[in-house]
């Protein structure tokens, strides 16, 4: 039997007070501390390494300890992220209907196009590479788990995620790609092919 507690029950079980913030105040904070990485290890210490060092129980206790003992995180890390706040207010007064149309048309076209078709562009650098031919499978080829071909040697383009996991369902026949998506591209590996 599996039972949900949701964070709500969490704190109330803990005897700690939820705290009320104004609708999207949480998200907005929470994107500019992943800018501002207010609350990183370097700022508020390792908190999984400093929780075992706690040997009180309560939330007052804790408080206590982690103050006595990290003085100025607090502090530092909320400089952090309201220097970062102040910032994000700039930006988004200077946010046009036109730039939200810009970008939804990059996500929607360019970014939905791309991420698609980047199978094709895995393929062509490597036929580049080996100075041969590509080409996309056919619905025949691809029910077999093939997605293309590099001069005459079949292929199956894979994430990287794909050798992770532990119960893959097909069985792959033909050599594989595996690539990885990064903010700025793809890395891929042809060491099967090359």
């Amino acid at each position: 039997m599996k039972i949900k507690i949701n964070n709500d029950d969490i704190r109330a079980y803990l005897d700690i007070e939820k705290i009320n913030l104004d609708k999207y105040v949480s998200p907005l904070i929470n994107l500019a501390n992943q800018y501002a990485q207010g609350t990183r290890p370097k700022v508020v210490g390792q908190m999984s390494e400093l929780i075992q060092q706690f040997n009180g129980k309560t939330i007052s206790e804790w408080k206590q300890w982690y103050l006595a003992n990290n003085p100025d995180a607090i502090e530092n890390a909320t400089k952090k992220i309201w220097t970062k706040i102040q910032e994000l207010k700039g930006t988004i007064n200077n946010i046009n209907e036109s730039d939200v149309e810009k970008w939804v048309e990059d996500l929607v076209i360019v970014k939905t196009f791309t991420g698609l078709k980047f199978q094709e562009v895995i393929l062509k650098k490597a036929a580049e590479i080996k100075n041969t031919t590509y080409r996309l499978s056919n619905p025949d080829e691809e029910s077999r788990g093939i997605d293309g071909f590099i001069g005459d040697i079949p292929v199956s383009i894979k994430p990287t995620t794909y050798k992770l996991e532990s119960a893959l369902k097909e069985q792959i026949e033909v050599k594989i790609i595996f690539y990885q998506k990064l903010k700025d591209g793809i890395e891929v590996d042809y060491g099967e092919i090359i």
